[in-house]
């Protein structure tokens, strides 16, 4: 039995960082995404009175931390602007 709780204490600190390590990963994605965006697509001076604001609340998701409203919404804007997304890690 001592031999066995090393293992799972070893497992419970695992199962706790796994997640904050993915939300730094989409904290960082989302933040690129929302670079792209903000560079290449948020002034296009194509005529455009008022701006993308389905975009806006995808770029203030990603800012509130809440990545998975705003992720989806960013890679569709940008594949529809004909731009490869970046490598997510």
């Amino acid at each position: 039995m001592s031999r066995k709780l090393p293992l799972l204490l070893a497992i419970l600190f695992a199962s706790f960082l796994a997640p904050s390590a993915a939300m730094a990963d989409d904290a960082s994605y989302c933040a690129e995404l929302s670079s792209l965006y903000r560079r290449y697509l948020g002034n296009q001076g194509n005529g455009q009175i008022f701006p993308d604001v389905t975009a806006g609340v995808a770029m203030d998701e990603c800012a509130k931390g809440n990545y998975a409203a705003g992720i989806p919404v960013l890679e569709k804007k940008l594949t529809d602007g004909r731009f490869t997304l970046p490598k997510r890690t």
